[in-house]
C-alpha cells in the first residue's frame, strides 16, 4: 500500500487570478511534466479559443493565467492543459446514481494519471464551482452554485476527432449553467471528440444522462433515479461501446438493484466509498482503480466528498462557502492498496 494525496485549492477572485494561483501551485511538481508527456507539442489554438470564446471565453483568461504562473509559453500551455485536440484518451471506470435528491458517484482510474486537485473557486465571470480536477482547468465532476452537478463517464473512441474533451466540456457546463435544461443545451453545442456520457442533476428535482458522441448526442431522462455507467444504452449509441462491457453492464445492473433500498445521501455515499462495497475496485495498475467519491444533496446544498481508503470526509454546505466560509482543509490523505 501506498500513501495517495490530493490538495485542496481554493480561491475566489478573476479567474485570471485563479489560473495564476493555480499555476504558481503546480510549477515544477510533476503534474507539468506528466500532461507534457502524454498532449500534443501543438494544438491549432485558434479553433480552441473559438470554441472557448463561444461557451466560456473567461477560461481563456483562467489558461492565461495559468500559463504565467506555471512559467509556461502560451502555446504549449493551451497544449497541454486546454483539452482542446487531445490524444485518444485511456479507458476510465466511472458509476454515478442520480436521484431527485442528490448526486452521488465513484471515480475509478490510476493514480498515475490523477491531477491530485479538488478546488473550490469563485471566478467573477462564472459561478462558483467544487470538483476534482482533470488536465488542471477541467473537471472530472463537481457542483456549482446553482445546486447543478454534472460528472464524466468514459465510453470509447469511436469516431475519434478533434474537439473538446468531456473535462472541458464539464468545467464549461459548471461554470455557465445554472439547470439540466441548461447544461444538455450546452452539451448539445459543444463538439465533443470522444464517446462519453455525462451524469447530471440539479436543485429542482431534474435529473439526466447526456449521451455524446463526435456526432450525435442523446439524452436519457427520468423522474427520479438514473444510473450512468460507461456504456451507452440508448439504440442509437450502442455500436459506439467499447467490444467489452460486461464490468459497466453488471455495475449498472447493482446499482439498479438498490433503488428500492432508498439509500439517504449520507448512506449512498459511504456505500460507494466502502472498500468491501461491489462498486469500489482496486485494480489500480489496470488503470481501474476507485480513487475518489463526491456527493452532492440537492435540498440542504450537503457536499460530502473523500479519496481512496481516507478517514478524512469533506463534508460542508456548498451554499455556506459559496457565501465565503472557507474549509480549513489543506489536504485529502488516503491509500492506495
Amino acid at each position: 500500500m501506498s500513501d495517495f494525496n490530493v490538495n485542496i485549492f481554493q480561491h475566489r477572485g478573476s479567474s485570471y487570478q485563479i489560473g495564476l494561483n493555480l499555476g504558481q501551485q503546480i510549477a515544477g511538481t510533476p503534474i507539468i511534466q506528466t500532461f507534457e508527456n502524454i498532449t500534443r507539442e501543438q494544438i491549432d489554438v485558434t479553433n480552441m479559443e473559438a470554441i472557448y470564446s463561444t461557451f466560456s471565453p473567461h477560461l481563456l483568461d483562467e489558461l492565461e493565467g495559468l500559463a504565467e504562473g506555471a512559467q509556461i509559453p502560451w502555446q504549449k500551455a493551451a497544449a497541454q492543459f486546454s483539452g482542446y485536440d487531445v490524444p485518444r484518451p485511456l479507458a476510465m471506470g466511472c458509476s454515478a446514481m442520480v436521484t431527485d435528491s442528490y448526486y452521488v458517484r465513484n471515480y475509478d482510474f490510476s493514480p498515475a494519471l490523477y491531477d491530485g486537485y479538488f478546488s473550490l473557486i469563485q471566478p467573477e465571470e462564472g459561478f462558483a464551482s467544487a470538483g476534482y480536477n482533470l488536465q488542471v482547468l477541467g473537471r472530472h465532476d463537481g457542483v456549482n452554485q446553482h445546486g447543478l452537478v454534472v460528472g464524466l463517464h468514459f465510453k470509447s473512441n469511436n469516431g475519434y476527432t478533434e474537439g473538446t474533451s468531456a473535462w472541458i466540456a464539464i468545467r464549461m457546463v459548471l461554470d455557465t449553467c445554472s439547470t439540466v435544461a441548461d447544461a444538455i443545451e450546452m452539451l448539445q453545442e459543444i463538439p465533443h471528440a470522444a464517446c462519453y456520457n455525462f451524469s447530471m442533476g440539479d436543485n429542482k428535482g431534474n435529473v439526466a444522462v447526456v449521451e455524446a458522441s463526435p456526432d450525435s448526442v442523446i439524452v436519457r431522462n427520468d423522474a427520479s433515479y438514473l444510473t450512468c455507467v460507461n456504456h451507452f444504452q440508448d439504440r442509437s449509441q450502442q455500436h459506439n461501446n467499447r467490444a467489452v462491457i460486461t464490468n459497466s453492464e453488471k455495475r449498472h445492473t447493482y446499482i439498479q438493484s438498490i433503488k428500492n433500498e432508498q439509500l439517504t445521501q449520507q448512506e449512498a455515499f459511504d456505500h460507494f466509498r466502502d472498500k468491501n462495497s461491489s462498486l469500489f475496485y482496486t485494480d489500480y495498475e489496470e488503470l481501474f482503480g476507485t480513487l475518489h467519491t463526491f456527493a452532492y444533496g440537492f435540498k440542504d446544498s450537503r457536499l460530502l466528498t473523500a479519496i481512496a481508503r481516507s478517514n478524512q470526509i469533506i463534508d460542508i454546505n456548498f451554499d455556506d462557502w459559496v457565501a465565503g466560509e472557507a474549509i480549513r482543509d489543506q489536504k485529502l490523505q488516503g491509500i492506495i492498496e
